[in-house]
């Protein structure tokens, strides 16, 4: 398998989510590098996860499970049951449709950093846990939980 150039892998920062909902996660960085490689059944991002910034909305996935690996740095997991610390060397998965939305949230002084991968599924839906959004993956809109686009 042809070597990753991980420096020549584009950096998206923040989500795609309506304005309002992107403002925890503005300084979030994303490479995707599953996409640099050529891969099609599954995605892996390298995540740069700065003080204060949350990784997503809380959310869960209808059709895609998800892993993440903490490579440095310390993250805050949350999930419907509360809260668990994850360390370099920490991981964690979330089977799809569970119905348990996660999302972590850098609480430390210094920049974390995880790699996180997930099927593709295009049968999947993302339902946010604490904000009216949900996604389709088949078009990556954000619609309101009643299917009624975001209009920002």
């Amino acid at each position: 398998m042809p070597k990753i150039d991980i420096a020549a892998v584009p950096e998206r920062r923040g989500t795609g989510y309506p304005a309002r909902f992107n403002t925890m996660s503005v300084d979030r960085i994303r490479q995707r590098l599953g996409d640099a490689g050529g891969l099609k059944d599954f995605g892996v991002n390298l995540m740069r996860l700065p003080p204060g910034n949350w990784s997503a909305q809380r959310h869960w996935h209808s059709h895609e499970d998800e892993f993440v690996y903490v490579l440095e740095g310390e993250l805050v997991l949350i999930e419907d049951s509360g809260e668990t610390v994850l360390r370099a060397g920490d991981c964690a998965a979330f089977p799809k449709n569970s119905g348990n939305g996660h999302h972590l949230i850098n609480r430390s002084n210094a920049m974390a950093i995880y790699l996180e991968a997930g099927s593709r599924s295009r049968d999947d839906v993302i339902t946010c846990s604490d904000i009216d959004m949900m996604s389709p993956a088949s078009d990556g809109r954000f619609l309101h939980k009643d299917g009624t686009p975001y209009e920002e």
